[in-house]
């Protein structure tokens, strides 16, 4: 496969993800506000732009600020507007590798986003973002070979799954402009799956170990962990009969036996920090997957003259 396809593959997986979570984060916060009167605004919304999405903000920020930065600024990548367009892009580059339904998915999930307008964030943008990430993601799974170019885009989608979630983890554990737990279940889509593993006993430490190491369910973060390890096993197999080879597989493999392995109690007593060494193991492992098959520096192209 070509470098260039999949690193578009890659980052389709991604970019879709990172739409999906994106609504889900904002979801809180709406949710917060909504449910608790009392909630303080600005203390909430700075806590989901500087220290959950690292968007630092001058002066005191409310909801309507967090949607103009992350659900409508096209220039940013990690909102939904530049994520989606980022997606499409990607996914145009890689067109003769996906499936037709898979571009006319996230083709007309541009458009029809581009058709909303620029408006104040509401409920319908967020869940309508959050069910055409799932279709994108549904369709790749029943209409794509389940070869290389469908490792790289589930390896993509896993790795910022698990990056995203503990975001939206995180904004529980923290002391001060945190959302319920209730809250961060429900905007994960894990509220029933939580309550029937626990049997209807809800506390914040259930809810964040469900969250952070439930092996499961499909958004928790050792799942996806572990699922970017499958995909990269299937990329490249290990044959070396001592240590680890493939510097990603090594990252996410420290970062998911140190969470798998640990004492529960140990985990959640430390999740903000936890979930901090989560996001730098996959930003580390999203470089080396970068380094070892995508191509780096200038193209290689051919003029008049020669190889340029």
């Amino acid at each position: 496969m070509l470098s260039r396809i999949a690193e578009s593959l890659f980052w389709i997986g991604r970019y879709t993800e990172r739409a999906d979570g994106t609504a889900r984060i904002v979801d809180v916060l709406r949710l917060q506000l909504l449910e608790d009167p009392g909630a303080d605004e600005v203390t909430a919304s700075r806590t989901v732009l500087s220290v959950i999405m690292g968007m630092p903000f001058e002066g005191d920020p409310g909801f309507a600020d967090v949607g103009a930065a992350l659900v409508f600024d096209r220039s940013n990548a990690s909102s939904i507007t530049g994520a989606l367009f980022a997606a499409r892009e990607n996914a145009r580059r890689a067109r003769e590798t996906l499936s037709t339904e898979l571009w006319e998915g996230i083709n007309t999930t541009w458009h029809r986003w581009n058709g909303f307008g620029r408006t104040v964030t509401t409920e319908r943008h967020l869940s309508w973002v959050r069910e055409r990430a799932a279709l994108v993601s549904g369709i790749a799974d029943s209409t794509m070979s389940h070869d290389e170019a469908w490792d790289f885009l589930v390896l993509g989608r896993s790795l910022e799954r698990a990056d995203m979630t503990a975001r939206l983890v995180a904004t529980g554990g923290l002391p001060r402009g945190g959302a319920p737990w209730s809250v961060v279940l429900s905007s994960c889509g894990a509220q029933q799956a939580f309550m029937r593993s626990q049997r209807g006993l809800l506390s914040d430490d259930r809810a964040a170990a469900f969250l952070v190491l439930d092996r499961e369910f499909p958004r928790s973060v050792f799942f996806a962990l572990s699922e970017a390890e499958r995909r990269l096993d299937a990329l490249s197999p290990q044959e070396d009969r001592i240590g680890i080879s493939d510097e990603a597989r090594r990252q996410l493999g420290r970062i998911r036996t140190s969470l798998e392995y640990r004492a529960t109690s140990d985990v959640i007593a430390d999740l903000p920090a936890q979930m901090l060494r989560v996001q730098g193991s996959v930003m580390a492992a999203s470089q080396a997957v970068a380094s070892r098959y995508f191509q780096s520096g200038q193209v290689t192209t051919w003029t008049r003259d020669g190889v340029v």
